[in-house]
């Protein structure tokens, strides 16, 4: 008889997305669902909590046919600069504005790879900055301070 194996990278992956969809999915019983045709607050929640589910599960039973790599070193770098950067943006965006907090976010978040230098890490923020300037401001109109009350100017 052959052994169960299971990947441990996509089985990890599928019971991490499998247990989140599940809290969700038993979160979003404490709201009213409605109907299909009258969906209360909980009903798209659910849907996709249960969606979030399937795709979990379908990933660990691929995990089990495949034979995969182990788990590779933890990548702290990444994690280091990566989760700050929109704790960041979130802390300062009223205070700042749109334009600088989206730039430092950006710079903060260009350094979670080991191969930016810090050239390519301003160019690419201000790059990132002017295209969200351009489509969230001018384009959508979206009513924010591009410059916030901290500055002076």
């Amino acid at each position: 008889m052959n052994k169960l194996s299971i990947d441990p990278t996509n089985g990890a992956c599928g019971a991490l997305l499998t247990a989140t969809g599940a809290f969700f999915a038993y979160q979003s019983l404490g709201l009213e669902l409605g109907t299909s045709l009258r969906m209360g607050p909980g009903y798209f929640p659910l849907v996709l909590s249960l969606v979030l589910v399937l795709l979990g599960l379908i990933i660990i039973v691929q995990a089990t046919r495949v034979a995969g790599e182990p788990i590779g070193p933890i990548a702290w770098r990444g994690m280091a600069f990566i989760l700050p950067a929109p704790v960041f943006f979130g802390l300062t965006v009223r205070g700042l504005g749109f334009v600088p907090s989206l730039f430092i976010t950006c710079l903060i978040a260009a350094f979670a790879s080991s191969r930016m230098k810090p050239l390519g890490a301003i160019v690419l923020s201000a790059l990132v900055t002017l295209f969200s300037v351009m489509v969230f401001s001018y384009a959508l109109g979206l009513p924010f301070q591009r410059f916030g009350p901290w500055l002076p100017f």
